[in-house]
């Protein structure tokens, strides 16, 4: 039997990427003995902040080709706060990325595992199984890399709406409620904003092309309320750039935090996984960072690249985080636990060689 041998880039990154990337390799490492004629050669590169203290660039050219030839990225976490651009915002070349790469679908899941991780009364484990689809290349985020005068008296950012960016964006939401339980939420801002008008309408156009899906459209204060109050009532939620952003936070805070928050960047021709936190630089080295975010992301990677037996091995590491955390003594300091975060890997390891992957369906998700 031939081999299959994924190229992955890896970029560890600032603070605790470093920290939690090794223990999502762990994890691949672990699982890929048990895979048959599938393999895995990473390759390296440094990018981030401290990349830039050190070469003046942030995302050299070397690391960027090689993330563009690379089957996929595994990617730590970028960024430091004192280490800004002269407009004063934080150097962010994991958004390059999502530009330069055109990774249009960000897909940012979370699930309960269990109900002392949610601050909400009588929430039920497994009751919380959200997906969100955030926009990554337009909305409010379009016009960051614009340059403005130190004495400017004004500055505004462009919210950007298109019309293919929007299809594409609504088209992938729907495969992946196809796959989950056919209910697609729009969260937008319709009934005061021009270009989220436009918006639900292309919205409502491509709704039309899956009748077997149901739809809702909430505004976004609203859909704050609602995660609060029955967050069980949602499946996949779709919605702009930064409406994306600061609702993935949020629901991370509904299952135990950002240390549970996988994601996934996706595009036509290339996509970027890492957990959904930052680089948490006060904590960076002394091991108590949470790397399930970034395990569950390693999940999401090999599912996506399709092959019957990654996406097996995405199955089996699901499974595995599951059994860990069906213990609520099993956490890390994050959830008010004591596990470092390389003993929180090698739990997920162990548990890895028990779960039997023939009870475990070969199904993936739409990307």
């Amino acid at each position: 039997m031939s081999t299959k041998t994924f190229d992955i880039a890896v970029l560890p990154g600032d603070g605790v990427g470093p920290e939690v990337v090794a223990e999502g390799v762990k994890v691949l490492r672990a699982i890929e003995h048990r895979l048959h004629g599938v393999e895995f050669a990473l390759d390296w590169h440094s990018v981030g902040a401290g990349e830039f203290l050190l070469s003046g660039d942030p995302l050299p050219a070397s690391a960027f080709a090689a993330c563009g030839r690379a089957d996929a990225v595994l990617l730590g976490a970028m960024g430091l706060p004192d280490v800004r651009w002269p407009s004063g915002v934080e150097m962010a070349p994991q958004l390059d990325l999502r530009e330069r790469l055109d990774l249009f679908c960000g897909l940012r899941p979370v699930r309960l595992y269990h109900p002392n991780d949610t601050p909400l009364r009588e929430a039920v484990a497994g009751a919380i199984d959200i997906m969100l689809v955030r926009e990554n290349t337009e909305g409010l985020f379009s016009s960051r890399q614009e340059r403005h005068a130190p004495d400017a008296t004004l500055v505004d950012d462009r919210l950007r709406v298109t019309r293919a960016g929007s299809e594409r964006l609504f088209h992938a939401a729907f495969r992946e409620a196809a796959q989950r339980r056919r209910l697609v939420t729009l969260v937008d801002k319709a009934n005061v904003l021009p270009s989220m008008a436009f918006f639900r309408r292309v919205f409502d156009e491509v709704a039309a092309q899956y009748p077997d899906v149901r739809t809702e459209r909430v505004y976004v204060d609203a859909v704050t309320l609602y995660l609060v109050r029955r967050p069980h009532t949602f499946d996949v939620l779709v919605t702009e750039n930064m409406f994306g952003d600061i609702l993935s936070d949020l629901l991370a805070g509904l299952v135990g935090g950002m240390g549970m928050a996988p994601s996934a960047d996706i595009g036509a021709n290339a996509a970027v996984f890492q957990p959904s936190h930052g680089s948490a630089p006060d904590i960076a080295g002394r091991g108590l960072a949470n790397p399930l975010a970034t395990i569950l992301s390693v999940a999401m990677m090999v599912r996506w690249l399709g092959h019957p037996e990654t996406v097996r091995a995405a199955n089996m590491i699901d499974a595995a985080v599951e059994a860990v955390m069906s213990d609520p003594t099993r956490r890390t300091a994050d959830m008010g636990g004591r596990l470092r975060c390389d003993e929180m890997g090698d739990l997920v390891c162990a548990k890895l060689e028990l779960v039997s992957d023939k009870a475990l369906p070969v199904v993936a998700r739409a990307s």
